[in-house]
């Protein structure tokens, strides 16, 4: 028997992916109705955490933080069987996944921590990406049940937290990346880019294919010998500004890159590769 607390987007298709594989699986939620609604799936939901986690071998949690796991988990623990394992999906900080795999531990239960990139389709679907990181025993015994509920299952090794840390660093590309096509969609429209033209061109020229190479240009101990000089990024870099001021728009991130640049240049790295911004 399975229990699964936090019946969000991504907590409530997840449990009807258990159920279509088979799964017994009970629920809880803090807004009891969002639980109860998965009752007419073949989910048995309780009131209480304690209550919902009673029988089960396996927990598995996707809440909103380090405190709403914390709080969840101290409510749920007088219904916990003894050796029950937790698995917990939230986005949390690297610590928190420490701190409560080493607790968890002096309780006599197993704490897993397993981070998603993962939408609401994909977990109901059971596509998408799964992360795991710390003891090998642990994940190698869980990863018959995890990989069922993913698409790829990424083993980050021995270190506890690391998943944790490694789902951080790929959400700060997200976010970045999402001002970023903002900027891009702004400037587009400075200049009479309609949006067809422009995921035409990304249909043709894919810039993912350059995070690698770039990562490790940046990485590079040298940048003095360029493919694209910092001056030149810069003499650019103004072309957007320009553009988007003169059709009375504004771009949100390319005026601190500008800024940062312009520091750059003038400590000067002007004609190294561009990339040294990144040091």
């Amino acid at each position: 028997m399975k229990a699964f607390l936090g019946m969000g987007l991504l907590g409530s298709n997840f449990v009807r992916a258990m159920i279509k594989q088979g799964e017994t699986v009970q629920v809880w939620n803090r807004t009891a109705s969002r639980a109860q609604e998965l009752e007419k799936e073949g989910a048995k939901a309780f009131i209480y955490a304690a209550d919902a986690v009673k029988g089960a071998t396996e927990i598995h949690i996707t809440l909103k933080d380090d405190a709403s796991v914390d709080e969840v988990l101290k409510a749920a623990e007088p219904g916990l069987a003894p050796g029950a394992i937790i698995i917990d999906h939230t986005t949390t900080s690297k610590e928190g996944a420490i701190a409560r795999t080493r607790d968890w531990k002096e309780k006599g239960f197993t704490y897993q921590h397993a981070p998603v990139f993962m939408g609401p389709i994909n977990a109901l679907e059971s596509t998408g990406y799964m992360l795991i990181s710390g003891d090998e025993a642990i994940i190698t015994a869980l990863t018959p049940a995890l990989s069922k509920l993913t698409g790829t299952l990424i083993n980050f090794g021995e270190e506890v937290g690391k998943a944790a840390a490694m789902k951080l660093a790929g959400n700060a590309f997200l976010v970045c990346l999402t001002v970023s096509l903002k900027d891009t969609l702004t400037l587009s429209k400075s200049l009479d880019i309609s949006l067809d033209e422009l995921l035409k061109l990304f249909s043709m020229w894919n810039p993912g294919t350059l995070i690698s190479g770039r990562l490790k240009r940046m990485a590079a101990p040298d940048q003095s010998k360029p493919s694209w000089e910092l001056n030149m990024a810069r003499k650019d870099t103004q072309l957007f500004l320009d553009a988007t001021q003169q059709a009375g728009n504004e771009l949100v991130l390319v005026p601190v890159i500008a800024a940062l640049m312009d520091k750059f240049i003038n400590d000067g790295f002007g004609s190294h590769d561009w990339t040294v911004i990144g040091k």
